[in-house]
């Protein structure tokens, strides 16, 4: 692993010059400053948030990195994460990833402020991970389809969540079947996508565009995805929203314009929020372990830590959950 030393070296200037220009000290001219972050980016020079402390080798914190700290769904992965760190005498951040590659996220991850984390933020580009991973310091990917060296993926069967959530539907009789999915760069929405598919191929049922539309994982993007179906005119008589709450969501779009859900629309989603089962009727969704998958990736993450070798990938099954939001088509 190349040193600040190193970086100098290339350069061709002092030690300490290369440390300011790093640090971003107005001491240090433009020029000599490009050079020293040329230098850095040809050995793919990592700063240490911890150099100045020689005597300190280990931080005894993780880190997890999501795109939201709120929602049902954060908080149940957050504390899986919480209750294995604990159990370990490890303190724990969770950091949100607003901003992407220019937040506080992605400097903890390029200067190694802890012993290794935890990622669930698909604004996080995959370079910036795979540059980030490395020797003594592991990282653990969740929900996205990306192998590297010192990189472990833990998934959820989102593909066979989406197909079994789509095959109930259509064993109701229903043959005009909605998607409402989640961000573009959602690899678990891409997921649920393609098992939706994969379901209407498998029953020689066409997939329609027009009842195809996207929100962000949120009540209101599946309130103004499901505004926006409504506006066509034309429903299809089933929906499959990428995530419970714009599931949820949806039923209030659907309340205002006074469509019965399922008497005239069934939906179900995906997750299996605790606020699922005291919505209006009572929503059918995809059972994902939440909590498993944080108790899963920080037990693999000391694993690791402590020199142990776990594999490379981890995927954990999905269940159909039955009530109130689904009939049969008459």
């Amino acid at each position: 692993m190349a040193t600040i030393k190193d970086v100098a070296h290339l350069a061709g200037v002092a030690v300490s010059t290369a440390s300011y220009a790093l640090s971003g000290d107005t001491k240090v001219s433009s020029k000599t400053k490009a050079k020293v972050l040329e230098a850095a980016k040809q050995l793919n020079y990592q700063k240490n948030g911890f150099a100045m402390d020689l005597k300190r080798t280990r931080t005894n914190t993780i880190a997890l990195f999501l795109s939201d700290l709120s929602g049902p769904f954060y908080s149940e992965l957050i504390k899986g994460v919480q209750d294995v760190s604990l159990s370990k005498g490890y303190d724990l951040i969770a950091c949100s990833s607003v901003g992407g590659n220019d937040s506080t996220a992605i400097r903890f991850l390029k200067e190694k402020r802890v012993d290794g984390a935890i990622i669930f933020a698909h604004n996080i580009d995959d370079h910036v991970i795979l540059e980030s991973a490395r020797e003594g310091f592991p990282i653990i990917v969740l929900e996205r389809g990306l192998v590297g060296e010192y990189l472990v993926n833990v998934t959820v069967d989102n593909e066979h969540g989406g197909f079994i959530a789509t095959q109930h539907l259509i064993e109701q009789g229903h043959t005009e079947i909605g998607f409402v999915g989640g961000p573009a760069n959602s690899f678990d929405s891409q997921m649920r996508y393609v098992g939706f598919k994969k379901a209407l191929a498998a029953n020689n049922l066409a997939e329609y565009a027009k009842w195809n539309v996207t929100g962000n994982f949120t009540r209101d993007s599946g309130y103004l995805a499901t505004k926006m179906l409504l506006l066509q005119g034309e429903l299809p008589s089933a929906i499959f929203y990428a995530n419970d709450e714009m599931a949820i969501g949806g039923l209030k779009a659907f309340d205002e314009q006074r469509v019965r859900v399922p008497q005239d629309v069934s939906i179900i989603g995906f997750d299996d929020i605790a606020l699922s089962e005291y919505v209006t009727p009572k929503l059918s969704t995809v059972r994902q372990p939440k909590y498993e998958v944080g108790t899963l990736a920080a037990h693999l993450l000391f694993q690791i830590v402590g020199g142990e070798f776990v594999n490379k990938q981890y995927k954990l099954s999905t269940e159909l959950v039955q009530r109130n939001s689904c009939m049969h088509k008459t």
